[in-house]
């Protein structure tokens, strides 16, 4: 078949045309993309001024969490290259650093659980002991990922742990359930102090810190008045928290003796 030259010119020109339009159509969408992009990265700006990334914080952070500088859903956090260590400023006789401060991953799930409880019960972790508070919370990130990976856990299973350094990490808190104790997670409050003390008791700086605790929970009524502090070992077979720091803590207030 044969066109003629006007109607082949004709052709040509909507093709163009159609051609043009495409081009623009792609260019807008291009434009849409990086103004998207520029703005997600305008609003993380904070986070990045912090040395962070923004990620989700079901992830495991190498430094601290902080909320509020990252553009997008409220699980879309700043992670630190370095930790920021703060206090939950629970307690005026003793520091507690925070979950974000230490780094921890969002729970799976949270079961909120009723206060004053009637039970302390003291764990050792088995893991690695630790001296200073980066390796502190280089072990805690440890612990999380080893109670919600390998044992199925919504979260660290421990309320609160206890550090060679001294200080009181965050668990699960105050008014969380726990994963630690069958037959006592929705009725106490697990205390585990951070290493193995089967030879070797925790310094007398890391004792006076769990006593702190025990003192500032009764102040804000998280524990009854008289509560029963149990080894782990007092309810169940097994050699948790260790013979030397089980031996310790029989001759502290409040101790229960075997359930």
């Amino acid at each position: 078949m044969k066109y003629c030259p006007a109607f082949v010119f004709i052709l040509s020109a909507v093709s163009l045309l159609s051609g043009s339009r495409a081009c623009q159509e792609q260019s807008d969408g291009v434009a849409d993309i990086m103004e998207s992009t520029t703005g997600l990265l305008s609003a993380d700006e904070d986070c990045i001024m912090s040395n962070g990334r923004c990620q989700d914080d079901s992830l495991r952070c190498n430094g601290s969490y902080l909320t509020g500088r990252c553009a997008g859903a409220k699980t879309r956090r700043c992670c630190t290259e370095y930790p920021i260590v703060k206090d939950t400023g629970f307690c005026s006789n003793i520091d507690i650093i925070s979950r974000d401060s230490w780094g921890a991953r969002r729970p799976k799930e949270v079961e909120n659980m009723t206060l004053p409880v009637n039970y302390v019960l003291i764990h050792h972790t088995v893991t690695q002991g630790c001296s200073d508070t980066d390796r502190c919370m280089f072990v805690l990130k440890n612990i999380q990922e080893l109670h919600m990976q390998q044992r199925g856990f919504s979260d660290i299973g421990y309320n609160f742990l206890v550090g060679g350094d001294g200080n009181i990490y965050e668990g699960r808190g105050w008014d969380r359930i726990g994963a630690h104790t069958l037959g006592y997670n929705d009725n106490s409050i697990a205390i585990s102090f951070i290493g193995s003390f089967m030879l070797d008791n925790p310094p007398p700086s890391v004792l006076n810190a769990s006593r702190a605790l025990l003192k500032c929970a009764t102040e804000l009524s998280v524990l009854t008045q008289r509560y029963s502090l149990l080894g782990h070992r007092d309810v169940k077979k097994t050699l948790c928290p260790g013979d030397v720091l089980y031996r310790t803590i029989e001759e502290w207030p409040h101790y229960g003796g075997t359930q």
